[in-house]
């Protein structure tokens, strides 16, 4: 294990959604090195208990937490079972995504407040209840994940990519007044990452085709991948990277 991790060992992460896809990969990553982990779910919870025996085989300790993250009680009380089982709460990580794939035109209220409020209110009141925690051993790290359909108008993603907008606009306010306490936090970003999310997409097989086609890397980003530039952002060799959005995509951004 590279020295600039150790700092991690014995902390404790709470990662929402984090039985699978790119949650998963976070928990793994962070538990080999010596990270506490709080796996979270809502529905699912075979996937959930599988990550905690994953985790756990690397030597790490883990939780399984029911907790609808879209409530406020729900990701209060997640901080809450994490902070009671490790004594603190060192690492949060907003992954937990979700949301009602269709045009802007033909969103709804109850869709609207799905989608905005698992990804971008679970982030505020997740961080709300995690920062008493972080202040008293001032050290703490908040991270987002976003997708870059929060700047890129993406086939039936509306309400979603304003929520992950919002998750990036919300990191920079949270990075400011937080900052001077030693409490970093950032977004990451990244490209096309083929997971079973991605099977709720109506239009899938054309944003896997389009979205190669247009990756000068050849290739996808993997949840792994997403999960080690997420680990390193918790290291103090990171420190000083302060309310960022952080875009991993293997230059997709960068084609017309």
């Amino acid at each position: 294990m590279s020295s600039a991790y150790e700092v991690l060992r014995g902390k404790t992460a709470v990662i929402t959604g984090s039985g699978r896809g790119i949650g998963r990969a976070i928990a793994l990553e962070l538990a080999g090195h010596g990270a506490n982990i709080a796996v979270n779910y809502f529905r699912r919870k075979f996937r959930a208990d599988e990550t905690a025996r994953d985790v756990e085989a690397l030597g790490a300790r883990a939780i399984v937490v029911k907790a609808h993250v879209g409530e406020v009680e729900g990701v209060e009380r997640l901080v809450a079972a994490a902070a009671e089982e490790f004594g603190s709460v060192d690492i949060f990580i907003g992954n937990a995504a979700s949301g009602v794939l269709k045009p802007v035109a033909e969103q709804e209220l109850k869709g609207w407040e799905w989608t905005v409020n698992i990804n971008a209110r679970s982030i505020l009141f997740g961080a709300k209840a995690a920062v008493p925690y972080m202040q008293a051993r001032g050290w703490g790290r908040v991270i987002g994940i976003s997708s870059f359909g929060s700047r890129r108008v993406l086939p039936e993603y509306s309400v979603v990519g304003v929520s992950k907008a919002a998750i990036e606009a919300l990191i920079r306010y949270l990075a400011v007044e937080l900052a001077p306490h030693g409490i970093v936090c950032n977004t990451v970003s990244p490209g096309v990452v083929e997971t079973e999310a991605l099977d709720f997409f109506p239009s899938k097989d054309l944003i896997l085709a389009e979205g190669l086609r247009r990756t000068p890397a050849g290739r996808f980003v993997t949840p792994e991948e997403v999960a080690k530039l997420v680990a390193w952002l918790c290291t103090d060799e990171a420190r000083m990277i302060v309310g960022q959005t952080i875009i991993m995509d293997g230059g997709y951004e960068l084609v017309a």
